[in-house]
């Protein structure tokens, strides 16, 4: 990756995320007046101004490219840290804490955000399995108990197998010594050029 990444959004663009996943939490569980949602309305008109007037393309956006931040800035993933790579078996350890904003009901994390976990650190896993840029060919995840919000959880992504560009991807997500939820994946490396 471009070392310049690292710059995209300027020295406050993670802060600036963080205000943003602060308002999507707020946002999930707010129930404003009428009056004050007819403020919040022109607030937001003016703000979704201001960042259509700086709309640049996908491959040169902070957002998803900047590997210092959680989830490499990218507010569509839940928020993940990577706290470990190991290259030579193709495994990768993260700690990810779903937030209000993910919230499913009864303070437990929605089941489609769980999936959009996996499919990021599966596909990081077979990334660093394949050495290359990978999309995923299936993704089944097996809950196995409650994830809940506002934890912080340990998943581990690895190759079970690498045949040719073909990535067999397992996952794991622990809250503690519970077993939350369980990843089986195919990743496909893309050939050079292939979007």
């Amino acid at each position: 990756m471009d070392p310049a990444v690292g710059d995209r959004g300027g020295p406050r663009y993670g802060e600036f995320i963080e205000q943003v996943r602060l308002f999507m939490d707020n946002v999930r569980l707010a129930c404003p007046t009428p009056e004050m949602g007819d403020d919040l309305i022109d607030t937001l008109k003016d703000l979704n101004a201001k960042l259509a007037a700086v709309q640049i393309d996908e491959w040169h956006t902070p957002a998803g490219t900047r590997i210092d931040l959680p989830a490499r800035g990218n507010i569509t993933l839940p928020p993940f840290v990577i706290d470990n790579i190991d290259r030579e078996n193709g495994s990768v350890e993260a700690t990810v804490t779903f937030t209000n904003y993910h919230l499913g009901g009864n303070d437990a994390a929605h089941g489609g955000q769980v999936a959009v976990a996996f499919d990021d650190i599966g596909g990081y896993a077979s990334a660093v399995a394949t050495n290359g840029i990978c999309r995923t060919g299936y993704l089944r995840v097996d809950y196995r108990s409650v994830t809940p919000l506002n934890t912080a959880l340990k998943m581990r992504a690895w190759a079970d197998r690498v045949e040719g560009r073909k990535a067999f991807i397992k996952g794991t997500m622990h809250d503690g010594d519970r077993l939350c939820a369980e990843l089986d994946g195919l990743f496909i490396r893309l050939n050079p050029g292939q979007p």
